[in-house]
């Protein structure tokens, strides 16, 4: 009798704890994904093997009473000795998934390389809270099983090269709180039945091919907090129904083909906790809502490159927490509210690009917070820089260009030198020299006096200028030596040199181009240089693009220019180069502009890509050239041929 009982006690134990066991499904979804991975950089898999239960494989949560697989965790992203550590899992994923039908959490995101599609079975997994699939090389579409999910909380599949239609049945996902389908390649509409997930609270769709509206009630999505269509083709208007986002704090729907006003706030009190309003990029119209300034949470506005029009309002002063204002780029006209000075918080303010009139309220002195201010190309007419303007402690962006500044650069300007990072001037009416104490700039990176009528040498304080990466000069009245531009000892390396359309006339040969090495583009066009081109130009290997065009140079083409690989636009026309073009020009494989047209050279054209693919307008105007695609060589002259 006592043996009797205690084989129904262990059989009731057996049941009960599910064994020692996998269950069959179980094992053989796990045993089929291990078997599609061909390498995992963790070596979880590698713990995996049949001697053990599968439940205490690493990765793998069972249900304690009946001993099914309920978690498949095996992010890429691990915590390794208090550090974080990217590991990867490269194969596909298994179809089988789909049996491990008590599965709540299934979590493979941020492994890199899984490939594969959603198995058409996923519906099957009907106690899914979680699905993670971001952040792989997975493709294909989203099946329409995935609506069969009624305990999906989670669906994050971003950062794949996901396609097609997203489902209608993406709808009945009513406990659905958080859906991230960014950065993947879903094209067609935001479908209607979206509407339905009341109790979604984030909404990620932006970096897809999403066309059509805005569905129109999706005010309905009462718990959305943040709320992301940026980076698609979307048209239409933005629905008058977002006013009832209570609870949404960030909305992004920049970069798309938006149109008409923004239709919200549309009275006080609502929309009370958005913080990030980012719609940049569209075709928005009209002016800004009335109760605009009630958003009191704002932090963040941009809405450049849109057609808003109209003055900026008072109540603007009520946005206390706001840090940055994006209006660049619109039609906003008027003068500036002196209450705009009351923005305490303000960082960033860009408002280039606009109709907005001078002047500028002395109420901006008080914005101490201020980092960068950019009201180039407004009808501000300024005249001159205005005092306490520099004198903001924080300022380290500095944008006026065509702002109607005259006279010479003024001395107090030098003040903020010490952490001006940018300073723009550009297309004004500056006269006089560049000031000698320009080379106090040290932190400065971007340099722009460009359209102006400066007439002086270039100061040889700029080889102080350690930071600089971009030197724009183009355009004015400078002369003098150019050498010393290319000594200066920036930390960072200059990339970006423009010194066009002025009256530069040395011989600059002996210029040691090669200390700048991180050049990207250099353009002396449109000068009176001679002599020879130096060789050391082919020691700038990240140069892509370089114009000496209208100048008077008048020696052979220098071959170490071939070294310069990764050029994408040459342009050396209106010179007095005399000779061939070397065969070393045929490296210049990434060549997409050239004009080498009204010089002196001669020969065959080195035949071969990229230069036979050029039309003869890039050769014309050199009386000895011959060869494709000009008329062919003489056969009784001798000229390299190049296969």
């Amino acid at each position: 009798m006592c043996s009797k009982i205690i084989l129904v006690l262990m059989v009731i134990f057996i049941v009960t704890t599910g064994g020692e066991t996998c269950h069959p499904n179980d094992l053989k979804a796990l045993t089929d994904f291990k078997a599609g991975i061909r390498y995992d950089t963790s070596f979880r898999l590698e713990k995996w093997n049949g001697s053990t239960d599968c439940c205490k494989w690493e990765g793998i949560l069972c249900d304690n009473s009946t001993g099914r697989v309920i978690e498949l965790n095996l992010p890429g992203l691990l915590t390794l000795y208090d550090a974080p550590a990217q590991t990867v899992m490269d194969g596909q994923l298994s179809p089988s998934i789909a049996l491990l039908s008590s599965l709540e959490i299934l979590d493979l995101g941020e492994v890199l390389e899984l490939k594969g599609q959603i198995p058409p079975l996923i519906g099957n997994l009907t106690k899914l809270r979680k699905l993670l699939l971001d952040t792989n090389k997975l493709s294909g579409p989203i099946p329409d099983s995935i609506g069969k999910l009624p305990k999906l909380e989670e669906l994050c599949l971003k950062e794949n090269y996901f396609s097609g239609s997203l489902p209608f049945s993406l709808g009945s996902l009513r406990s659905l709180k958080s859906l991230d389908l960014s950065s993947n390649k879903f094209s067609g509409s935001i479908p209607d039945s979206m509407e339905n997930l009341t109790d979604l609270e984030s909404l990620t769709l932006q970096e897809n091919f999403l066309t059509g509206h805005i569905p129109n009630n999706i005010g309905n999505l009462r718990a959305l907090k943040e709320l992301d269509l940026s980076n698609n083709f979307l048209t239409g208007g933005i629905p008058f129904s977002m006013n009832k986002l209570n609870s949404i704090s960030s909305i992004f729907l920049g970069n798309n083909q938006l149109e008409g006003e923004i239709p919200f706030p549309s009275s006080p009190g609502q929309m009370s906790s958005l913080a990030f309003l980012r719609l940049n990029d569209n075709h928005l119209t009209g002016r800004l809502p009335l109760f605009f300034g009630h958003l009191k949470s704002l932090q963040r506005v941009i809405l450049d490159n849109n057609q808003i029009e109209g003055p900026i309002h008072s109540n603007f002063s009520d946005l206390k927490a706001l840090t940055m204002l994006y209006l660049s780029r619109n039609r906003f006209s008027g003068k500036l509210p002196r209450t705009i000075g009351l923005l305490s918080q303000l960082q960033f303010l860009d408002l280039s690009y606009n109709m907005i009139q001078g002047p500028l309220p002395l109420e901006m002195s008080t914005l101490t917070n201020l980092q960068l201010l950019d009201l180039s190309f407004n009808h501000l007419n300024l005249s001159s820089i205005p005092t306490w303007l520099v004198e903001l402690p924080s300022l380290f962006q500095l944008h006026l260009a065509g702002c109607g500044i005259q006279g010479e650069i003024p001395g107090y300007l030098e003040r903020p030198a010490s952490i001006l990072q940018e300073l723009d001037l550009s297309d004004n009416h500056i006269t006089g020299s560049i000031p000698a104490w320009i080379g106090s700039f040290t932190s400065l990176y971007l340099l722009n006096l460009s359209q102006n009528s400066l007439a002086s040498k270039i100061p040889d304080t700029v080889t102080k200028l350690g930071r600089l990466g971009v030197l724009d000069l183009h355009s004015n009245r400078l002369w003098g030596p150019l050498n010393l531009v290319f000594q200066m000892q920036s930390s960072g390396g200059l990339t970006y040199i423009d010194l066009s359309d002025n009256s530069f006339s040395n011989d600059i040969e002996q210029a040691d181009m090669g200390t700048q090495q991180g050049i990207q583009y250099l353009n002396l066009s449109h000068n009176f240089l001679h002599g020879k081109v130096p060789t050391s130009v082919g020691k700038l290997q990240s140069l892509q693009t370089l114009d000496l065009s209208y100048n008077r140079f008048d020696s052979v083409l220098p071959e170490s220019l071939a070294n310069a690989s990764i050029l994408v636009n040459l342009e050396l026309q209106n010179n007095l180069f005399t000779g061939r073009i070397p065969d070393g020009f045929l490296k210049l494989t990434k060549l997409k502009e050239l004009n080498l047209s009204d010089n002196l050279l001669s020969g065959q054209i080195p035949f071969g890509e990229p230069l036979i693919n050029f039309p003869k307008s890039s050769y014309s105007g050199n009386r000895g050239l011959c060869g494709k695609p000009l008329a062919t060589c003489s056969p009784h002259t001798v000229y390299p041929y190049i296969t």
